[in-house]
Protein backbone atom coordinates (compact mmCIF):
# COMPACT_ATOMS: atom_id res chain seq x y z
CA UNK A 1 0.00 0.00 0.00
CA UNK A 2 1.52 3.13 -0.75
CA UNK A 3 1.81 6.34 1.27
CA UNK A 4 0.11 9.27 0.69
CA UNK A 5 0.86 12.81 1.67
CA UNK A 6 -1.91 15.15 2.85
CA UNK A 7 -2.65 19.11 4.19
CA UNK A 8 -5.12 20.20 6.53
CA UNK A 9 -6.29 23.37 5.13
CA UNK A 10 -7.68 24.27 8.79
CA UNK A 11 -4.81 24.20 11.01
CA UNK A 12 -1.90 23.84 8.48
CA UNK A 13 -0.96 20.06 9.53
CA UNK A 14 1.05 18.02 7.11
CA UNK A 15 0.62 14.39 7.39
CA UNK A 16 1.18 11.32 5.50
CA UNK A 17 -1.39 7.93 5.12
CA UNK A 18 -1.14 4.74 4.08
CA UNK A 19 -4.20 3.73 1.96
CA UNK A 20 -4.58 1.23 -0.19
CA UNK A 21 -5.46 2.35 -4.29
CA UNK A 22 -9.09 1.58 -3.85
CA UNK A 23 -9.08 4.47 -1.33
CA UNK A 24 -6.58 6.82 -2.89
CA UNK A 25 -10.07 9.04 -3.76
CA UNK A 26 -10.90 9.32 -0.36
CA UNK A 27 -9.65 12.46 1.72
CA UNK A 28 -8.63 11.58 5.42
CA UNK A 29 -9.09 13.77 8.51
CA UNK A 30 -6.59 15.35 9.90
CA UNK A 31 -4.57 13.79 13.05
CA UNK A 32 -3.99 16.97 14.48
CA UNK A 33 -7.49 18.94 14.34
CA UNK A 34 -10.23 16.25 13.48
CA UNK A 35 -11.36 18.40 10.50
CA UNK A 36 -12.37 16.81 7.36
CA UNK A 37 -10.86 19.61 5.39
CA UNK A 38 -8.12 18.13 3.81
CA UNK A 39 -6.39 18.15 0.80
CA UNK A 40 -3.97 15.40 -1.33
CA UNK A 41 -0.15 16.79 -1.95
CA UNK A 42 2.05 16.02 -4.79
CA UNK A 43 5.08 13.81 -3.98
CA UNK A 44 7.97 13.38 -5.22
CA UNK A 45 8.72 9.89 -6.90
CA UNK A 46 11.66 8.11 -5.88
CA UNK A 47 13.29 5.63 -7.73
CA UNK A 48 15.82 3.09 -6.67
CA UNK A 49 18.64 0.69 -8.23
CA UNK A 50 20.36 2.49 -11.53
CA UNK A 51 22.02 5.27 -11.91
CA UNK A 52 21.38 8.42 -13.55
CA UNK A 53 23.41 7.55 -16.38
CA UNK A 54 21.12 4.41 -16.64
CA UNK A 55 24.32 1.70 -16.23
CA UNK A 56 24.52 -0.10 -12.78
CA UNK A 57 28.67 -1.05 -14.45
CA UNK A 58 30.07 1.22 -12.17
CA UNK A 59 29.04 0.25 -9.03
CA UNK A 60 30.48 -3.06 -9.74
CA UNK A 61 33.74 -1.99 -10.60
CA UNK A 62 34.17 -0.19 -7.42
CA UNK A 63 34.18 -3.26 -4.96
CA UNK A 64 37.75 -4.57 -6.18
CA UNK A 65 40.50 -3.56 -8.27
CA UNK A 66 39.81 -6.25 -10.74
CA UNK A 67 36.43 -5.52 -10.67
CA UNK A 68 35.15 -8.14 -9.03
CA UNK A 69 34.30 -9.57 -5.20
CA UNK A 70 37.55 -10.88 -3.26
Amino acid sequence: MPFYEYRCNECGEAFEKMLRFSEADQLPVCPKCASPNTQKKLSKVVSFGASSSGSTSSASSSCSPRGGFS
